[in-house]
């Protein structure tokens, strides 16, 4: 029988969990941003500017 070479089963132990985090990543990314912009914008609102 013939064997799976090396990277292949690196790539398939570490490919998969490696993209769902870096989706994860960037997802969460986007929303962390949009949480800083609305939270400045509260900060200005409420006069409660550094």
């Amino acid at each position: 029988m013939n064997e799976v070479p090396e990277w292949a089963v690196l790539v398939g132990n570490y490919g998969f969990p490696t993209l769902v985090a870096i989706y994860l990543l960037v997802r969460f990314e986007r929303r962390i941003d949009g949480l800083t912009e609305t939270i400045q914008k509260l900060k200005i609102s409420n006069n409660l500017e550094e």
